[in-house]
């Protein structure tokens, strides 16, 4: 795939740029190896400084930033705004908690003092997706870098303005050189990076055979990898649900981001009791959604990133109805217009045990099931090789209890949207990953911890 800017609202190709040659990542692997060394003994408090610095260029050039976004991979502008605040708040986040979280850790033991302390790796390799090209880096480069370690980046190749930008910003705070540096690179090229000595582990978010990949090559060189891959998030809903609330949440939790994020919700699971009135009013929002130019205000659905993605989504959809999926709305690719636009979509009558059943839909395309009672909808829920996110409603207590219990995923939202924030660790298990990020956890996924036994 070429490293270009193409626009998905008019599949203009704006800019085009050369991979770097195998010179060029050598330098640059160097100068990781060799930053690492002095910034490692960086102290918290200039640590700090730099990253809340990063996160004042960030609320000073929201807009640019946000239109960079815009521009290269299709999201509407004001969710694009939207993701550049949630960077400088992470930045914030880990500027202040940071020492705190890697603080040395004094434990009792037959010692006359012992304790874990926290020291960096060195360099930590970050492959990162196209949907949300600036949050996805600034949720590892943060903890990364007030950890200690330096970072390398290999963002995907729609979004290469994206990824020299957050170079850029990183570098204007005050970062020495060399701290985290944007690797314009093919994905061929990951492979006999991860296996460079100099590289000490990596990190993923993105498809299951991108994921499988890399921890395949990383295993062959004892190498730690977090993984946060697909997933097919259940929202859940119960006769005790305040209806009209979940219905408005669905809309905004399927069609957030065009309908391409991770732990969209994507099977909407409904009791029996109450599947008509959700249907019929999801429904009716589903049609009244503005789908237009992602810089336009009043649009709330912009294309899909790459014209293969809306080829690939409206494949799965025709597969779905050969199965005895129903359509009720959508359904076919928008072709009045330039641009990957897709309608939002909701597929009914799905065989449970059907292939679609069990597929991640990466757009607005949601995929309606009935059930009898709350132990259907847990066994229907589990019923995917994922488990990143999932959320319920229910006004029940009972029914909250065993729901939280008994799905199988790295988060449960009960009456909420499923989101990420920086405060709460994010990850999933199954096929959807391992590893977390965020939170205290996701500083110490790539740390030393060690322990320290004096006498």
């Amino acid at each position: 795939m070429a490293i270009a800017t193409i626009n998905p609202a008019t599949g203009e190709t704006l800019k085009t740029f050369t991979p770097l040659s195998n010179s060029e990542i050598e330098s640059k692997l160097d100068l990781a190896q060799s930053t690492f060394e002095s910034y490692r003994q960086t102290s918290f408090t200039q640590r700090s400084q730099w990253l809340n610095q990063a996160a004042e260029i960030l609320e000073q050039d929201t807009l640019k930033f946000a239109q960079i976004m815009t521009t290269e991979m299709g999201k509407t502008l004001s969710s694009a705004i939207a993701e550049v605040e949630k960077c400088a708040k992470v930045c914030r986040f880990y500027a202040e908690k940071a020492p705190e979280f890697l603080a040395d850790v004094a434990i009792e033991s037959d010692a006359s003092h012992s304790y874990v302390a926290y020291q960096p790796l060195g360099a930590i390799l970050a492959v990162m997706p196209w949907n949300f090209p600036f949050w996805q880096v600034f949720r590892f480069a943060a903890p990364a870098l007030m950890a200690g370690n330096v970072g390398l980046l290999k963002h995907a190749s729609n979004v290469p303005q994206c990824a020299l930008a957050i170079e850029s910003i990183i570098s204007q705070a005050g970062f020495p050189p060399g701290a985290f540096q944007t690797l314009l690179i093919g994905a061929s090229q990951v492979k006999s990076i991860i296996e460079d000595d100099r590289v000490k582990a990596a990190t993923l978010t993105g498809s299951e055979p991108a994921g499988a990949a890399l921890a395949s090559a990383a295993g062959q060189q004892i190498k730690k990898v977090v993984l946060e891959l697909g997933g097919s998030d259940p929202f859940i809903v119960m006769e005790s649900a305040d209806i009209e609330e979940a219905v408005t949440t669905a809309v905004k939790a399927r069609m957030l981001n065009n309908g391409q994020s991770c732990i969209a919700a994507k099977r909407f699971i409904v009791a029996e009791s109450v599947a008509d009135s959700f249907q019929e009013q999801l429904l009716k929002q589903f049609q009244a959604l503005t789908i237009g130019d992602p810089m336009h205000k009043d649009t709330d659905l912009g294309p899909l990133a790459t014209e293969t993605i809306r080829a690939e989504l409206d494949q799965q959809v025709k597969t779905a109805v050969k199965q005895g999926a129903k359509i009720l709305t959508g359904g076919e690719p928008i072709t009045d217009r330039p641009g990957n636009y897709y309608p939002p979509t909701i597929l009914t009558d799905i065989p449970v045990d059907s292939a679609t059943a069990q597929e991640e839909f990466f757009g607005p395309v949601a995929l309606l099931f009935r059930v009898q009672n709350l132990d259907e909808a847990i066994a229907l829920a589990n019923h995917i090789p994922f488990g990143l996110g999932a959320s319920a409603w229910t006004n029940n207590s009972e029914e909250s209890q065993r729901l939280v219990a008994e799905i199988e995923a790295g988060a449960v939202f009960i009456n909420g949207m499923v989101k990420s924030d920086p405060r709460l660790p994010f990850g999933g298990i199954k096929r959807s990953g391992y590893g977390r990020e965020l939170s205290s956890q996701g500083i110490h996924e790539f740390v030393n911890i060690k322990t320290v036994w004096i006498k």
